[in-house]
């Protein structure tokens, strides 16, 4: 099944056509893209958006994770308007400030969910790790253990796609053929119940053994070379993996004995994804470091937060003074219009309620989604707040996968299209995150969509031999 384009190819100088020509695509095959074309977005409007032919979507995964009030925040584009009017632009540096920084830098130690002391601003999540990492070397170093620069992060987590936040990450394809991950960045078991644990094997005697494998890692490698452990509260792109009930709490137990500092990468979590302002709530966290992007501005405007706690910053700010400068920069980083956008960001998402709101919906959006685990594709429906997964088996009774080979997943998301619902494949795994200002009605027309394309990928995988469903175990 492909996009809908005219004649089903690119027409000369048609939108289609000037971007095979031009463009470079991320997360895209780019052979196949130079073929198939892209679906080319016109305009947006709250949860939905039109593509050029006037065709509407409802946008399930606002944008990358992040469009989280939906399109047509006027109070948004009027704080940006308003800022580029009065300041357009200018930097942190060398003992300089501006008003929109320092806004937005209170606000966020005031609604931080553990006790933080200070922000570092920059223009993604991945520069926001990539920043954490450095930050860790140089408090270790500030502390007299420069050897302590190892990294623990979980297989399929993503982190980013700088050089150092993609060894972060635990995806081959960020890695592949790029020459990382950098030594020094080791990867454990996710946190999947489903998908990793031993036959038999609870939930809690899972987390107890993740627990277990991680203090095996950290004294193998010796506790005096391991700085820190970075950990997203909910797996996003690894396929919305929800760790299970004292996952967190017995990681944190392992960190606190090798003296490790945790790094929360909230990228997709923060601000009300998970029914509260922050997944480090919703799990139980506790971090030194927390980075948070995409719904800090509501991804109208690029932007990130690192929030260092009073224990990293007063290390660094010594280890600064012994330097004579704190050497990590970025032209961007605050930048007043970005700053601006996002403070209003937060004022919105307190005048409307938004996590209220998130927690009223979070029973129609999961309750909906769950009810499919009678489909004969799902082995599982997980997730919390308003972003899910749900894993397509090709055994439902096993749980067992089907061969990457097949595409199942891109499959599906492709007939989601074709019903006009944008959602995102991870392997077999459909993953959802819909702008939180989405409604009940909205929520049900999406998940009928859903229904609809989760029918067309059954009729398709029926008739193969490889589809193991209807089986006799």
């Amino acid at each position: 099944m492909k996009k809908f384009i005219p004649d089903n190819l690119p027409q000369p100088n048609s939108p289609e056509a000037r971007d095979t020509a031009s463009l470079i695509h991320p997360l895209t095959n780019l052979k196949t893209h130079l073929e198939k074309g892209p679906l080319v977005i016109e305009e947006g409007q709250g949860v939905w958006v039109t593509d050029v032919h006037g065709k509407k979507y409802i946008e399930g995964m606002s944008g990358l994770w992040c469009l989280s009030l939906g399109y047509g925040q006027e109070r948004l584009v009027k704080a940006a308007t308003d800022q580029m009017t009065r300041l357009p632009y200018y930097h942190l540096t060398n003992h300089k400030s501006h008003q929109p920084a320092i806004d937005l830098a209170e606000k966020l130690l005031e609604i931080a969910p553990v006790p933080m002391s200070k922000v570092w601003f920059s223009n993604s999540g991945s520069e926001g790790n990539d920043s954490a990492v450095r930050i860790v070397w140089y408090y270790w170093h500030a502390k007299g253990k420069p050897e302590k620069r190892k990294i623990i992060s979980h297989q399929r987590a993503y982190h980013g796609n700088t050089i150092a936040s993609a060894s972060l990450s635990g995806m081959y394809y960020n890695q592949a053929s790029f020459g990382l991950p950098l030594d020094g960045f080791l990867h454990v078991t996710p946190p999947h119940h489903y998908r990793y644990s031993n036959p038999g094997e609870n939930e809690q005697d899972f987390a107890s053994r993740l627990a277990d494998e991680l203090d095996k890692l950290i004294f193998s490698e010796g506790p005096e070379t391991v700085g820190a452990f970075f950990t997203e509260p909910i797996m996003g792109s690894g396929g919305v993996i929800v760790p299970p009930p004292t996952y967190y709490e017995k990681v944190q137990t392992v960190l606190e004995k090798h003296e490790i500092l945790l790094i929360a990468d909230e990228v997709i979590t923060a601000f009300g994804r998970t029914g509260n302002m922050f997944g480090t709530t919703t799990m139980g966290l506790n971090p030194d470091m927390l980075v948070c992007a995409k719904g800090l501005s509501s991804a109208y405007i690029p932007i990130s937060a690192l929030m260092v706690n009073a224990r990293v910053f007063d290390v660094i700010s010594e280890e600064s003074d012994r330097i004579g400068v704190f050497g990590l920069s970025f032209t961007y980083s605050g930048h007043p219009v970005s700053a601006a956008v996002a403070r209003e960001t937060l004022r919105i998402y307190e005048d409307e309620n938004i996590i209220d709101h998130v927690r009223m919906m979070e029973p129609h959006f999961l309750g909906g989604l769950n009810k499919l685990l009678d489909h004969p594709l799902v082995g599982e429906v997980r997730g919390k707040g308003l972003v899910a997964g749900v894993e397509l088996v090709n055994n439902k009774t096993t749980g067992e996968a089907f061969d990457p080979v097949h595409n199942v997943g891109p499959f599906c998301v492709e007939c989601a299209e074709a019903h006009g619902l944008i959602v995102r494949a991870i392997g077999d795994t459909i993953s959802f995150c819909p702008p939180l200002v989405i409604n009940e009605s909205e929520i049900e027309e999406l998940i009928l969509r859903f229904q609809l394309a989760l029918d067309d990928t059954l009729n398709m995988v029926q008739n193969k031999l490889w589809f193991q469903h209807a089986r006799k175990d």
